[in-house]
Formats: structure tokens, sequence, C-alpha cells
């Protein structure tokens, strides 16, 4: 079992990362706010002007310590990585598996059955808790809807089926989301999914969580020696982490979308947090990503029983345990691969 390690993430303006010995620190105004041994971290994160010596670089790339750097309002700018570990056959089936159509869309299926899964979970949470504060007429009815797509996709073979029962399920499921949404409405309503940038708070927090995300699930499957890039349900696109896509479905609903509602609905972001720009997309302020970025890490550290594995695991773990079941499903371990659903 992998040792569940931290990220850290660096949000602070003006901040410079060097390496001294075999730890990393990091300076803001000429004063150290943290020194860390490197073995204590998996990952490194900044957000916008954040500088980094080239000798932390490469440190860090030889120790399997990934950095990420991001704009300062969560677009991915580019990642630093060391050789990619992991043994050459499984790339070499993984590129194999992606090229056969088939046997792809085989793979995008149970994805996205997961997906809707977890997010008609996720409304039949809301349902037990909030019952008298929705509307739980419409609320049944997508749920239904989504049992229906999840049916449906047991018969679909080809990509364009399964992308649209995915569309499908997605504009049912986003069309009750405001629904959820049972404190602050005035100030975090939920029209519809939009990005690139987001026009409203409840996007812009989506947004960043899903970048979160996305980190995370890239660096589960780098560790394991999978190529992020090569996936089954998105396509391949220059600079795109196709496979780090893919698994991530699985866990929008489960881990990015209930965050969000959290976040929202125990009022620990308000609208003080978001600003508005000429241009009408909505940008996060700095004191609300860091409360963002704390209650992300303290969900990574709550524990849930893995539905295949029927172990107790931190939720951090997920990731990883995805990427491994990924990686022995393309081996032949495995007859299938068995996605994450929340039960």
């Amino acid at each position: 079992m992998k040792k569940l390690l931290n990220t850290l993430f660096v949000t602070t303006q003006g901040t410079y990362l060097n390496k001294e010995g075999e730890t990393i620190v990091v300076r803001a105004n000429d004063e150290i706010l943290i020194r860390l041994p490197v073995h204590t971290i998996c990952g490194i994160v900044c957000f916008g002007n954040v500088l980094a010596s080239p000798f932390l670089l490469g440190f860090c790339a030889e120790n399997g310590v990934g950095m990420s750097f991001l704009t300062e309002y969560g677009k991915f700018l580019f990642r630093v990585q060391g050789p990619v570990s992991g043994n050459v056959l499984l790339r070499r089936e993984q590129y194999r598996r992606a090229d056969d159509k088939r046997y792809s869309a085989g793979i995008a299926r149970a994805i996205v059955a997961a997906k809707i899964a977890n997010s008609r979970t996720t409304i039949q949470r809301v349902l037990r808790d909030h019952q008298e504060k929705i509307d739980e007429a419409k609320a049944r009815k997508v749920v239904d809807h989504l049992a229906h797509c999840i049916s449906a996709l047991r018969t679909i073979n080809s990509f364009d089926g399964i992308r649209g029962i995915e569309g499908d399920a997605a504009q049912n499921y986003f069309g009750v989301f405001n629904q959820m949404i049972v404190a602050q409405k005035e100030v975090f309503h939920f029209k519809e999914r939009n990005r690139r940038p987001p026009l409203d708070n409840v996007n812009c927090l989506l947004s960043f969580i899903y970048t979160l995300l996305a980190h995370d699930v890239r660096s589960a499957l780098e560790g394991v020696g999978l190529d992020p890039a090569v996936g089954f349900l998105h396509s391949d696109r220059p600079g795109r982490a196709s496979l780090a896509l893919d698994i991530m479905e699985e866990f929008r609903a489960y881990i990015a979308d209930r965050l969000a509602l959290s976040l929202i609905n125990l009022r620990r972001v308000d609208e003080k947090g978001f600003k508005k720009m000429e241009t009408g997309a909505v940008l996060m302020e700095d004191d609300t990503r860091k409360i963002v970025l704390t209650a992300y890490q303290e969900r990574k550290r709550e524990e849930i029983t893995h539905p295949f594995l029927e172990e107790k695991v931190p939720i951090g773990l997920l990731f990883y345990i995805q990427a491994l079941l990924m990686a022995r499903f393309l081996r032949g371990d495995l007859d299938a691969y068995p996605p994450f659903i929340w039960r």
C-alpha cells in the first residue's frame, strides 16, 4: 500500500521556493514561511506569481515530487515531473488498448456509468438530508432518469452513444444542482455549468476544486507508471491529460460537487470571497482559496470503505487505488476495470 503523503499548496504571491540540503524552503519577503523535508510530501502546487529555483526543480524530480504551476485563479499552466516510474510493458499495453475502439468503448462505458451513479447518489443524499428545502418531485424525477441512463448504457457500444448518454445525464443532474444549494441562494445561484472563465460564484468554486482533483488523479496515474495523456473516454489532444480526465469523472460528484455544496451550505465561503470582473468572469479571492484548499485536504483524510477492495481507506488514496486497478486491468490481472461507485 502506498503511503498517503501530503501535497503542498503555495498560494502566497511573490513566494520563492528553493532547496537547502534535503529540504524544501518556502520564502516570502525574505522570511521563511515553511521548511519541509522532501520525503514528507508527494506534490507541490503553485498558484500565480510563485518562483522555484532550478536546483529545487531537479531535486523534486529526482525524488518523485511533481510540481504543478497554475495561474492565481486555478488555470493549469504546466507541470514538472521526473522520469515516469513503472513498467514500459504496461504503457505499451495502454497505448495498444487505447487504439482499440471496441476495447476503449468498454472502459468508457464503465467510467460513465460510475459518474452517473455517483451523481445520482449525490442527489439522493440531499433528498435524505434536506427533503423539506428542495423540490422533491423534480429531484426524484432526475434520480429516476439517471437510473434509466445507467440501464441504457448496457446496450451502447459506440462512443457517440456513450457520450450522448453522458451529456444527457449531466444536463439533468446540473438541472437540479441549484436545488441542492440550501443556503446563501441569493449569492450562490446556479443556472448552468460554465467555465473558461466561470461566470458565477458556484462555477468558480466548482472549477477550482476540479483543478485540484485533476492534479491528484494525474499524480496517481504517473505514480503507477501509466501515461496520463492517453485515455479511453477522452480523446487524445496535445497538452491534455486524457486518462486523468477519464478517472476524474468517477470523483466529480462524490468529492468535488459534494465539497462545493458543503462549503456553501455550511457557510464556510461567502460572497466576499469572489470578485466579478468587467469581462463577466468570476475570480476567487486568496483567503477563500485557502479555505477551499484546507477543506479539500480535510476531505482527503476522511475514510471510506472502498466498494471493490472492501477495505477502509482514506479518500485521498482513492485516486491511487483506481490507478492501480486500471494498471492491473490493462495487464490482464482483472477481467474488467472496476470504477469507483459510491455506495
